[in-house]
């Protein structure tokens, strides 16, 4: 009798500690999954699915907008007119055809940018990872009107303070140009994306993609790592990734070496008007979307935003090592392998944002 009495009395006194606990782990789990729950998302009009594996990190995903749709056509359009623009004349300055490719190196230059847009837009099309896109274009979009803005600059006002600049590794003195169907097929391209990153802007807020916050614990290192490269970044593309090396010069009759600076190509902060307009957005840009891109919810918007950086910066630093292996007045500069190291510094970001998933706490 003393033994049932002790062992009811131990049970009354454990089932109060049994419960507490798990009413923790239950407003714990349910304030981990608030914000992706199904029947939430259901009362917004969403289709609950599992997209990107099991488990807690499952994607729950809604029914996608057209703008969203909209702005994956976009994409697939600038990256249709990128490939398009690689072949025709580019520009004609002094005389000379310039072309953007002129062999496999600048090729594969050139060709990241166009299929990564196009591999983006297709799988916007298709509304299965939707602020994947998203993120994508509106950074994409976001770079891509610096560069835009530039080459309006090369191809209608370059002439009035002619200059010496590498233009499709080509170092070439601006007196005279003329734009050719490949210039104008890249500054289609180059609108389309703007008009992309502007359409992910609308769509963003009205479109469902949400998870269980796998990448939450990381989110402040990547956030902190992203900013230091912005700022190398920036550093790295305000000087020639490729110039011209200084002449050393000996006085036949006093014998003394004397060192001669040669006119090389423009800096990106050097130009003139709207391409100094355009260089700063680019700058701003790079250093605004590396702090953006970290904070990124889903986990996949931080893969799509940390991606659109990564293609445009190893295009930039692909683009300087073409121009220096192509001409033999250039050589290649500490900023262009700068932008190298940023460039992969920006994909190993990418890799872990795709890759770590960890309980948030």
């Amino acid at each position: 009798m003393s033994r049932d009495a002790r062992s009811g009395s131990g049970r009354d006194r454990g089932t109060p500690a049994t419960a507490s606990g798990k009413a923790r782990r239950s407003a714990a789990a349910s304030r981990a999954g608030a914000s992706f729950s199904a029947p939430a998302l259901a009362r917004r009009g969403a289709t609950v699915g599992t997209v990107d594996g099991g488990g807690p990190d499952a994607l729950v995903v809604g029914t996608i907008p057209t703008t969203a749709r909209l702005t994956g056509v976009l994409l697939v359009l600038a990256a249709l007119a990128g490939v398009a623009a690689l072949f025709p004349t580019y520009l004609v300055v002094g005389g000379a055809e310039l072309s953007t490719v002129s062999g496999f190196g600048s090729l594969l230059a050139a060709l990241p940018v166009p299929l990564v847009n196009l591999a983006v837009g297709i799988v916007l099309v298709r509304g299965a990872v939707p602020k994947f896109g998203l993120a994508y274009a509106g950074v994409a979009g976001a770079l891509a009107l610096g560069q835009l803005l530039i080459e309006i600059y090369r191809g209608s006002s370059s002439t009035t303070r002619p200059a010496v600049e590498v233009i499709a590794g080509e170092r070439v003195l601006t007196s005279g140009v003329d734009v050719g169907t490949g210039w104008v097929l890249g500054v289609v391209a180059l609108a389309l994306t703007v008009l992309a990153g502007m359409g992910a802007v609308a769509a963003w807020g009205r479109t469902v993609m949400e998870d269980g916050g796998a990448l939450d614990p990381a989110r402040s290192g990547l956030a902190g790592a992203a900013v230091l490269l912005g700022v190398a970044t920036v550093l790295c593309l305000a000087l020639p990734a490729a110039d011209v090396p200084d002449q050393l010069v000996t006085d036949p009759t006093t014998g003394l070496e004397t060192v001669v600076t040669r006119e090389g190509p423009q800096a990106l902060l050097e130009r003139p008007g709207m391409a100094l307009l355009g260089g700063l957005l680019l700058a701003g840009a790079v250093v605004l979307c590396s702090v953006v891109a970290p904070s990124l919810r889903p986990r996949l918007a931080t893969v799509g935003g940390l991606l659109a950086i990564t293609v445009t910066v190893l295009a930039a630093a692909m683009t300087g090592l073409r121009d220096a292996t192509s001409s033999a007045d250039l050589e290649w500069t500490v900023p262009g392998a700068g932008l190298v190291v940023t460039g992969l510094g920006y994909a190993v970001l990418t890799v872990l944002a795709w890759r770590l998933r960890r309980s948030p706490t």
